[in-house]
């Protein structure tokens, strides 16, 4: 069934205003990776379309200790910020040129598993997801968004707008394990942002992918390398704890068993990264 309705916003009221108007019924697309497969193998067929490039949501700004970025802001935009490196490297490890040059920051968190690279580094960043509808805007923690395989904590007439994120206080490290170099799937992506102070570290943040049904932080991972001197054995019993609290899957990338077992391997080698 062909689209009967196309509309390209030029604002954020215009474009919440379009959604309260048409609900479920009104895709909303940004750079179209995600959608336009689907439509082309006729997979899905919506009637009506909205399209967000010139809603003014491609933005990168660093205000009062936090990086703002619009949820159009393409993967190549954020490929050239310096702010926060691991950010640019998410992008460099999603696709080639073409999908990156359409790809959009927003768009990533709705990439079914095992896409969605970059939320695994704006979850290790503890970022904060902006959703607005025609009453205003709210935020929540990344972390709270995602809610199963495929599903959100998006509201009825509520649409992502940008992200916060703090800027980081800690080293970080961001690891992508596929059966190629590059341009490939992932069968495991790590990243982690780790906090020291005297020494000791005092907070950290693991996030994963490939492995559950939307990127997930690895609680237990993090609570094993408090207060210790991110050693050997503090590395290794964060490792393991990952193992155990991931919920990997086979599909036609890797089996869950090889999934589960590349997992310890790949925290272990990203916190060591951090260790020097």
């Amino acid at each position: 069934m062909a689209v009967k309705e196309y509309f390209l916003p030029q604002s954020v009221e215009e474009a919440v205003s379009l959604l309260a108007e048409y609900g479920p019924e009104l895709l909303v697309m940004a750079g179209g990776t995600i959608a336009m497969p689907l439509i082309n193998e006729g997979v899905s067929h919506p009637e009506i379309v909205m399209g967000l490039r010139k809603s003014g949501l491609d933005r990168i700004e660093k205000t009062n200790g936090s990086l703002s970025i619009g949820a159009s802001t393409t993967l190549t935009q954020m490929l050239a910020q310096k702010h926060i490196p691991m950010l640019s490297e998410a992008a460099h490890n999603i696709g080639g040129w073409a999908i990156r040059n359409m790809g959009t920051v927003g768009g990533n968190l709705f990439a079914p598993p095992p896409s969605g690279d970059f939320s695994v580094a704006l979850l290790a960043l503890d970022a904060q997801v902006i959703v607005a509808n025609q009453a205003g805007e709210r935020r929540l923690p990344l972390s709270d968004f995602f809610t199963g395989f495929m599903t959100n904590a998006l509201e009825m007439g509520e649409m992502v707008t940008g992200f916060e994120i703090p800027m980081p206080k800690g080293e970080t490290a961001y690891l992508k394990f596929g059966r190629k170099h590059a341009n490939t799937p992932a069968v495991v992506t790590v990243a982690a942002q780790v906090v020291l102070e005297a020494g000791n570290v005092s907070d950290a943040r693991i996030a994963l992918n490939a492995v559950a049904d939307h990127p997930i932080r690895a609680h237990q991972a993090e609570k094993a390398l408090i207060g210790s001197s991110l050693d050997e054995s503090a590395i290794a019993a964060a490792a393991s704890a990952a193992e155990n609290e991931c919920e990997p899957f086979t599909d036609a990338i890797a089996s869950e068993w090889y999934r589960r077992k590349m997992v310890p391997v790949y925290v272990r080698r990203t916190l060591e990264k951090i260790s020097g």
